[in-house]
């Protein structure tokens, strides 16, 4: 075929394709061409620029930043909101987008892990729209739920709520997540209850979780589930700077051994390093170094941020020149 003849055919298979909306098939059998035909046509079209296709990036969407954050932090993926910053307003902003994420990557048969006391999470199910379809879907609890009277409820209405709008099952962990002692801790990791919850942790494939910085959000600090400002102390002085599930890390992610870990009952970071998608949703001034540390020592792999957040986080991004870059 002459070369004028094949760019002329590229033309006329692209205008069908990208102007008429035809499909592949369509236009193979309106051509009596194959349809592999058609593809290599429409990539040589591309190739050509007979076909010059322009992205146009709403207002409000960074996939740049998306971009560099995900090849920075090697992680799957990042979603970044842009908001005003007030927490109040972040918190909401957040949660919106968690809750698009959730709809719109829900598999069937999907185990989703939930952590708890987090007002985050709690804005992502008030969020979220019911799926319209039974996906068999379970919903687990991952970080223990009862504590202060005046706030006990929640964790098991989240964990509910999220299972009824996933039209999934909901499995509590019937204990709290911080217990008085190690003694208290062994006396309910002995609940036959308690373990078949522990179990159910290793079929996690996705989890949800908060990050927290040392100092404990309003909620948690309700909730009862809270180390004491001593012990806090403590936490900072051997580095860290925040938590999942109540596990501490510091600035560069690595966990934080001490005696308080023998006193959290719910998922370890090992654990959470193994599910398919690990989500955490966290934003805000406060929050930096803890979201910083939690991408550095891969206890997630996706990041709902907003763009303040997502900004500071690549010109922290460790390696670069004689130290870190400012």
């Amino acid at each position: 075929m002459a070369r004028v003849d094949e760019l002329r055919l590229m033309a006329k298979v692209a205008r069908l394709y990208y102007e008429r909306g035809l499909k592949q098939t369509e236009i193979a059998r309106q051509l009596d061409i194959s349809q592999a035909t058609i593809s290599r046509l429409l990539k040589r079209a591309e190739d050509e620029q007979i076909v010059r296709i322009n992205i146009s990036v709403p207002m409000g969407a960074y996939p740049e930043v998306e971009d560099e954050i995900e090849s920075a932090y090697g992680i799957k993926e990042a979603i970044v909101v842009d908001c005003l910053m007030d927490d109040a307003q972040v918190l909401r902003d957040l949660g919106a987008a968690a809750a698009y994420y959730l709809e719109t990557t829900l598999k069937p048969n999907e185990v989703i892990g939930i952590s708890s006391w987090s007002s985050t999470l709690l804005a992502m199910v008030d969020a979220m729209h019911p799926v319209s379809k039974h996906m068999g879907v379970q919903v687990l609890q991952i970080l223990g739920g009862s504590g202060s009277p005046d706030a006990a409820h929640h964790a098991v209405q989240l964990v509910r709520r999220l299972a009824n709008l996933v039209q999934g099952s909901a499995h509590f962990l019937p204990a709290p997540g911080v217990t008085g002692s190690t003694e208290a801790q062994r006396a309910f990791l002995q609940d036959s209850y308690v373990r078949e919850a522990l179990d159910r942790f290793q079929n996690v494939t996705m989890a949800l979780v908060g990050i927290g910085s040392v100092d404990p959000s309003q909620l948690l600090s309700l909730s009862g589930n809270v180390f004491s400002p001593k012990e806090l102390d403590l936490l900072r002085s051997q580095g860290a700077v925040g938590d999942v599930c109540l596990r501490f890390f510091d600035q560069t992610g690595k966990p934080i051994e001490t005696a308080f870990n023998e006193r959290v009952i719910g998922m370890h970071l090992t654990e959470l390093q193994k599910v398919q998608r690990s989500v955490g949703i966290a934003g805000g001034k406060r929050k930096l170094e803890a979201i910083r540390g939690a991408l550095l020592g891969r206890w997630i792999n996706v990041l709902i941020t907003d763009l303040e957040t997502a900004k500071w986080l690549l010109g922290r991004v460790p390696g670069a020149g004689n130290g870190e870059r400012e």
